[in-house]
């Protein structure tokens, strides 16, 4: 059995087969050195690119065909490149033109995703600043204002004095521990709240009072931890603290159409002052707990304020599964 030879259209092929394939390599990781400078020195670059890509790929076509036919020379090599830069470059420069073409649009693609995800970790960011800027409304002044209470008791009634201090490291403990998380149980939350009045009361007395009116449906919610100190910090500084008789807050939690609504309303003096509500600490908490609120769950869990003469009261819904 006799071998016939590889015809040599085959070997020409697989030859400038891997010139092409090294050629755009190359290509490719010139662009990525040529990216990184002004864009007058890219074209400068790709130019000078595509007068190299023409000479080799117009050099092997010249070996391979005109070589092993003729004597070959240096005017017949510079001959063969003159009558194929005029007929022939598009054919020749196509493959780089290809690959650069690629490799910008990869790299047009790559820049968009990573402007995305530097929004994207700029907006968490965010978020996290504006978090914990919520969560530190446990405040100097309501530290201030717990530890003189409980240096006070300590003389009076050690008793209630270690109470307020397992009450306040129960406060602060939440506060911390609910940083890194999302949602939290209903039941926290409130646990939460109640240690808060229980620590105002000390300080305020017979003059705040305080009632729950809680749907039992909604106890397996969970929601936006300390989303409703804000509310009811509000309801102390603006509606009970002004009234020298004091007064009442009542926290109702109910289910409706879906939803769980939550009202904190106090028979305070309401609001009497918009401009310092605004620029107070529970001015900006609220504020704060609106957007959370919108971005977890949408513009219909907006806060509603409602102000007057006779007290002072917020509103907002969120989504319940049926489940």
């Amino acid at each position: 059995m006799v071998l016939r030879p590889i015809p040599k259209t085959v070997v020409s092929g697989i030859i400038i087969y891997l010139v092409i394939c090294i050629g755009a390599y190359l290509t490719w990781k010139a662009s990525t050195i040529l990216i990184r400078f002004h864009l007058f020195f890219q074209i400068v670059g790709h130019i000078i690119g595509l007068l190299i890509w023409f000479i080799t790929l117009a050099s092997v076509y010249y070996l391979l065909e005109v070589y092993s036919a003729t004597t070959t020379s240096w005017e017949n090599w510079k001959s063969f490149l003159l009558e194929q830069l005029g007929s022939r470059t598009m054919q020749y420069n196509l493959e780089y033109i290809t690959a650069v073409s690629v490799f910008y649009i990869i790299n047009y693609i790559h820049t968009i995703r990573e402007k995305e995800n530097e929004k994207t970790h700029l907006a968490i960011a965010n978020n996290e600043m504006r978090l914990s800027l919520l969560k530190s409304q446990i405040n100097p002044h309501f530290l201030f204002n717990t530890l003189n209470s409980i240096s006070t008791l300590m003389t009076a009634d050690k008793t209630r004095a270690r109470q307020m201090m397992t009450m306040l490291s129960d406060v602060l403990r939440y506060a911390l521990d609910s940083n890194s998380v999302r949602e939290v149980p209903l039941i926290d939350e409130l646990n939460f709240i109640r240690n808060y009045i229980n620590i105002q009361q000390v300080r305020f007395g017979h003059r705040l009072a305080y009632q729950e009116d809680i749907d039992q449906q909604c106890m397996k919610l969970r929601i936006p931890p300390m989303v409703l100190q804000p509310l009811v910090e509000n309801s102390v500084k603006h509606g009970i603290t002004p009234k020298e008789e004091g007064g009442k807050i009542t926290l109702l939690i109910k289910r409706q159409n879906g939803q769980a609504d939550f009202e904190v309303s106090d028979d305070g003096v309401g609001l009497t002052g918009k401009d310092e509500f605004e620029s107070s600490n529970s001015g900006v908490g609220l504020i704060n707990s609106d957007k959370r609120l919108q971005n977890m769950y949408g513009r219909d869990s907006k806060i509603n304020i409602a102000a007057g003469s006779e007290g002072f009261t917020v509103h907002f819904s969120i989504p319940m599964s049926d489940g």
